[in-house]
């Protein structure tokens, strides 16, 4: 069975598997489809954490999975720091280190995280806003990597390109460029320079994996 992944812009997602919906990191969407399974959010920065955004896709037994303070902002939800794994019907979600070692707007120190999605007997990785770590480098078996490539706040291409030739995805997939920064030469700068099959979507597009 195929999984659905639609890029909804920025560093949104949303993964569709049979019955499963997941977003991660809802952010300006334009429907309010209100049918997410899970919702996955890394970090409390606006960009990242909607309440507004949340509330267009929840359904009556949504689960929220994210940070700590996300939860606490929330007021409800999961709370997952990096290493916690929580299995849901149908698969499994482990927290994985999303920080920026030499920057300050992501402090390793906040226990901010990415994910990794395990459904339908893929591993599909979603970064968050990070640089490449050594959590990151010891990562394996990943079909699918959802990497930052804008720079600035996160890794920029050439550094997306780093790790992806580090811990090797089968595939990987652009995100973080487009709005506030990083543009459509920054996907194709790391799509050209990585060691595996980079898809570049715009906003609303999807692939399949």
């Amino acid at each position: 069975m195929s999984i659905t992944v639609l890029w909804l812009g920025h560093a949104s997602f949303e993964i569709v598997a049979a019955d499963v919906i997941i977003y991660i990191d809802p952010w300006k969407l334009k429907d309010a489809p209100h049918d997410a399974t899970l919702v996955l959010v890394s970090h409390s920065h606006y960009d990242h954490y909607s309440a507004a955004d949340v509330a267009k896709v929840v359904a009556a037994d949504t689960m929220l999975i994210a940070s700590a303070d996300v939860v606490a902002q929330h007021g409800s939800g999961r709370a997952l720091r990096p290493g916690d794994t929580l299995d849901f019907v149908g698969g499994k979600v482990t927290a994985v280190a999303a920080y920026n070692p030499n920057k300050q707007f992501h402090p390793q120190a906040n226990n901010w995280i990415g994910f990794i999605v395990e459904i339908d007997g893929k591993r599909i990785y979603y970064a968050g806003d990070t640089d490449l770590t050594p959590e990151m480098q010891a990562l394996t078996n990943i079909d699918l990597a959802l990497l930052p490539v804008g720079g600035t706040y996160t890794m920029n291409a050439e550094e997306a390109s780093d790790a992806v030739n580090k811990f090797k995805p089968a595939q990987a997939l652009p995100y973080h460029w487009g709005d506030i920064v990083g543009d459509s030469s920054d996907a194709e700068k790391f799509r050209n320079s990585a060691a595996c099959q980079v898809t570049v979507l715009t906003p609303g597009q999807s692939m399949k994996l």
